[in-house]
């Protein structure tokens, strides 16, 4: 007789995973009937809800899930940035919420063209201060009504945006301390290639061609 425990506890688990992203997108689709003129997208991606809003909304959007009683969604973790140069609204802006309450997070996505602003959410969320002062530098998106966004990695002056999919790897400019004026200076990146003669064939083909001959 074979046993069947290891099974019945693989599917027993499976069980639990199906069951727990069915009510997760059971969830989303009562969050996008109250909220339908501002959710634009709902999805599960590893059982963790993702929503797409109008980026009008998403303060609005926001507010709900803090305060609405089945949401309580009190802790902004993180919000992210991501360049997609391709597209029209190049820009996606990740909201992270924690819901301490009901033990559940959520992304909250909008998107943005070069020039769109967002709206600061630092009246809802205070840790939006800094968080969003590291996308606008990072990726040049500005929030309006945030009471101090400025650059908070890059050094004064710093020309572009880092993690924009067009900066360069090498950047603009490069620092290096001068003894002679005793300061540090700032200079553009020159990179120096030397010249070198390839060779495309490779050892084995050589000594075949030294046979053949």
């Amino acid at each position: 007789m074979y046993k069947t425990t290891g099974v019945t506890k693989t599917s027993k688990v499976f069980s639990a995973v199906n069951a727990q992203a069915e009510k997760i997108k059971e969830y989303g689709n009562s969050l996008k009937e109250s909220l339908k003129d501002e959710i634009l997208d709902v999805s599960v991606i590893k059982d963790e809800l993702s929503i797409t809003v109008k980026t009008s909304e998403i303060k609005k959007v926001l507010l709900y899930l803090r305060d609405h009683t089945y949401s309580k969604y009190e802790v902004l973790i993180d919000i992210a940035g991501v360049d997609y140069p391709s597209r029209k609204e190049r820009f996606e802006v990740n909201y992270l919420l924690l819901s301490v309450r009901y033990n559940a997070r959520i992304i909250v996505k909008c998107n943005v063209d070069e020039v769109t602003p967002i709206e600061s959410i630092t009246d809802i969320y205070k840790t939006a201060g800094w968080l969003e002062r590291e996308v606008y530098d990072m990726f040049g998106i500005y929030f309006t009504n945030h009471p101090d966004l400025r650059r908070i990695l890059t050094d004064y002056g710093f020309a572009g945006h880092p993690l924009r999919k067009d900066f360069p790897l090498t950047g603009y400019t490069e620092v290096r301390y001068d003894d002679t004026e005793k300061r540090v200076l700032y200079e553009p990146v020159e990179i120096s290639q030397e010249f070198r003669s390839f060779n495309l064939l490779s050892p084995w083909a050589q000594e075949i061609n030294k046979i053949g001959k």
